[in-house]
C-alpha cells in the first residue's frame, strides 16, 4: 500500500475513533481505574485500541503495532521493520475530567523514519496529518511553524509525569524557561501540544513522553518546519523518531537557545542535588 493510501487508511481509522469518544463523553457510561497505581485509563481506551487494531488488522494484516493498551511492548521499536504506532485516547485525563484536548494519534514508521502521522482532534473539530517529505496539514490545509526569533515572545508548552516523586527535578526547567519566554501551556496532551507547535500556536514543546504520544505530532511538526531533536544523545538501536526520552520542538531560531537553557537548568539540578 502507498504512504498515500495509508495516510488516507489512517485518517479514516482516526475519525471513526473519534466519533466513538464523542459519543462515550456525552453517554457518560464509562468505567475508569488506574494502571499502575497513578495513570489513568478508562474502558474507553481499550475500546478505541481495538477498534484502530481491527482496522489496522483487517486493511494490512500482520503488520507490527504498538499502542497504548493492547501492545503496548517498547521492544518492538528495536525489531521491527515497520511499525504503526497507535495512542487510542491522547488526553485520558481531559477526556474523563470533560476537557477538550483529547486526541487519536496514529503513526506509521519503517527503516527507523516516522512516515506517516495522524492527529485528530475530535472535540476541536481539527485533523492534522502529515507524509514525510511533503508537508503537513490541518483540515486538508497547509500549516507551518512558527519562524519567530525571540524566546521571549513565545508561549512553549510541556507536561509532566503521572508520578509526582518525578515531578520535582522537572520544577527546575519549568521556572527557567518562564523566565526566558512569554508563558507556558500545559494542555495535557503531546500530540496536540507538536500540532500546535506545527501550526504556529506554540513557539516550543519539550517533555518526556512514550513513542505513542509524540510519533504522529512529531513528523506533523517536523514538516511543518519545526526543528525537532533530544537534548541529549539518543541511546543505539532504537529509532531517534520514536525515541521519546527529553524532547525538544520548536521553531528553528529558537531550537538552540531553548535546549541550552533546559540543559543549563539539568545541570543546576545535578549540582544542587549533589550539595544535599
Amino acid at each position: 500500500m502507498l504512504p498515500q493510501q495509508r495516510l488516507e487508511l489512517a485518517v479514516s481509522i482516526a475519525k471513526e475513533a473519534g466519533e466513538r469518544i464523542v459519543d462515550a463523553r456525552c453517554r457518560q457510561d464509562f468505567s475508569q481505574r488506574y494502571k499502575n497505581g497513578q495513570e489513568l485509563v478508562t474502558d474507553v481506551d481499550l475500546e478505541i485500541d481495538t477498534l484502530i487494531s481491527k482496522r489496522l488488522e483487517a486493511s494490512l494484516p500482520g503488520e507490527s503495532r504498538l499502542s497504548e493498551e493492547l501492545a503496548p511492548d517498547k521492544a518492538v521499536l528495536t525489531s521491527a521493520d515497520a511499525l504503526w504506532v497507535v495512542d487510542p485516547i491522547d488526553g485520558t485525563v481531559n477526556f474523563a475530567h470533560g476537557l477538550h484536548h483529547v486526541a487519536v494519534s496514529i503513526a506509521w514508521a519503517s527503516e527507523g523514519k516516522t512516515r506517516l502521522g495522524v492527529v485528530h482532534a475530535p472535540f476541536l473539530g481539527e485533523t492534522f496529518t502529515a507524509l514525510y517529505g511533503q508537508g503537513a496539514w490541518c483540515n486538508g490545509k497547509s500549516i507551518h511553524a512558527s519562524r519567530i526569533t525571540n524566546l521571549q515572545h513565545c508561549l512553549v508548552g510541556t507536561g509532566f509525569p503521572y508520578r509526582r516523586d518525578s515531578r520535582p527535578p522537572l520544577l527546575r526547567r519549568l521556572t527557567t524557561v518562564l523566565e526566558h519566554c512569554q508563558d507556558i501551556r500545559r494542555n495535557g496532551s503531546a500530540a496536540l501540544d507538536l500540532c500546535d507547535v506545527a501550526c504556529g500556536r506554540l513557539g516550543a514543546y519539550y517533555e518526556t513522553v512514550s513513542p505513542w504520544d509524540f510519533a504522529a505530532g512529531w513528523l506533523i511538526a517536523r514538516e511543518a518546519g519545526a526543528r525537532a531533536g533530544h537534548l541529549y544523545p539518543c541511546p543505539e538501536g532504537i529509532p531517534e523518531d520514536l525515541y521519546g526520552e527529553n524532547l525538544l520542538v520548536s521553531g528553528p531560531e529558537i531550537f538552540a537557545e531553548l535546549g541550552d537553557l533546559l540543559r543549563a537548568a539539568d545541570a543546576n539540578e545535578f549540582q544542587w542535588s549533589r550539595a544535599e
